[in-house]
């Protein structure tokens, strides 16, 4: 399944159509993405992190803890599966073995960001970047990791926020010379901006939208047009989940009916589907025997 879903996304990002991505937090997200039609999912580390730690994104999560809801995304889904693995959880050698746990764990690609540890959620302030020259050497380190030549190593830079546009650019083209497959200019702070960044580095690139965050919200299909490969919204789905759960939570404190009726949940029927369990009902009676 993985190897399958890995050529999908190589001929997605290769297509460079702004394909829309949502973030799962966890595999039941990932299950409602695939549901609802789109064509791949983003493991976000910025949701794991909120949902697993309930703790912001600022570094906390570590390599077993993603690797495992990777195998969890995996295992519930036939997505192809970008995994947010923040700064490869070290050097070099801390890179090369990130990539070769999470591409058993599943994952058919991985995001590397060139933040200093502990690094911090890309619409924060107070970022720090390493040397260009340290984060080249881990994507070499990605690349010579991956076993199936489908798994896409993506090289996120913060150094907008740091140094300056120009300077995000310039590392873009070294992250593409040293092997990246999929280049990520994080936090762009204007239309001009973004409608350069695809006409200045000649590679495969991802936009990051964040509600509420820096970088400004256009239409999918001008993020297209503009030449973007990947659109991501990485944790709309965590965000409309808080508010849902706030909405629903309130009502039932207040008194309220927050029945199936209320339109605040889901009903039962569909939470079941989503988790599939008539075919957990079929399985039992196939090996349950005569």
């Amino acid at each position: 399944m993985s190897k399958t879903a890995g050529r999908r996304l190589r001929q997605i990002v290769d297509a460079r159509a702004g394909t829309l991505i949502p973030g799962a937090a966890n595999a039941l997200a990932a299950r409602i993405i695939e549901d609802l039609g789109f064509e791949i999912a983003y493991v976000s580390g910025a949701g794991v992190t909120n949902t697993y730690f309930g703790a912001p994104d600022l570094g906390f999560m570590g390599l077993a803890d993603i690797a495992n809801h990777t195998a969890a995304i995996r295992d519930a889904v036939e997505l192809p599966l970008i995994v947010d693995a923040d700064t490869g959880f070290g050097n070099a050698l801390n890179v090369r073995q990130a990539v070769r746990t999470l591409e058993r764990a599943g994952a058919n690609a991985i995001q590397l960001e060139d933040q200093v540890m502990p690094k911090r959620c890309g619409h924060f302030s107070g970022k720090a970047v390493v040397e260009t020259a340290e984060m080249t050497g881990k994507i070499k380190a990605a690349v010579d990791a991956r076993h199936d030549a489908d798994f896409l190593i993506m090289a996120r830079t913060d150094s907008r926020a740091v140094h300056g546009f120009e300077a995000a650019v310039e590392r873009g083209h070294a992250f593409r010379e040293a092997g990246a497959d999929i280049i990520f200019i994080e936090a762009p702070e204007s239309v001009e901006e973004l409608r350069a960044l695809p006409q200045a580095i000649n590679a495969p690139q991802l936009v990051n939208l964040v509600v509420g965050g820096k970088t400004p919200i256009l239409p999918t299909s001008e993020f297209a047009a503009m030449g973007f490969s990947l659109v991501l919204y990485a944790n709309v789905a965590l965000q409309s989940a808080i508010l849902g759960m706030t909405t629903a939570l309130s009502a039932l404190k207040q008194g309220r009916d927050v029945g199936e009726t209320s339109g605040l949940v889901a009903s039962f029927a569909e939470r079941q589907r989503l988790v599939r369990k008539p075919l957990f009902d079929a399985l039992e009676k196939t090996y349950a025997g005569s």
